[in-house]
């Protein structure tokens, strides 16, 4: 668990519809932040179906989700639950904020 907040970028630089993904500097743990309509959320940038990296799919900002390009399992943005198979398993979900004009996140496992 680490409680040193990662720097994901400042405010202004992850835009509604966008996310973006960085290191837990502590524990190394991919973190994927998203802005939805203005609210961020924070996964691991790992799919529980298979060990895949999710940022290289696609996050549907229409319907809160982001879709694994390995085999299109499909997980809600905000508390990481599994929409479709063939994922079964939630994705790790971060607490993410906002302070002095930059988004934090952390892995708080």
């Amino acid at each position: 668990m680490s409680v040193t907040w990662t720097l994901v970028c400042p405010s202004g630089e992850l835009l509604p519809g966008e996310m973006r993904s960085v290191y837990d500097a502590v524990t190394g743990t991919p973190i994927l932040v998203f802005n939805l309509d203005g609210e961020l959320y924070a996964l691991e940038d790992r799919c529980s179906h298979e060990d895949f990296e999710l940022s290289s799919g696609t996050f549907d900002p229409a319907t809160g989700s982001i879709e694994c390009i390995l085999h299109g399992a499909r997980f809600d943005v905000r508390d990481g639950r599994p929409l479709c198979p063939p994922a079964y398993t939630p994705v790790a979900r971060f607490p993410v904020k906002r302070e002095d004009g930059h988004i934090w996140t952390r892995d708080d496992r």
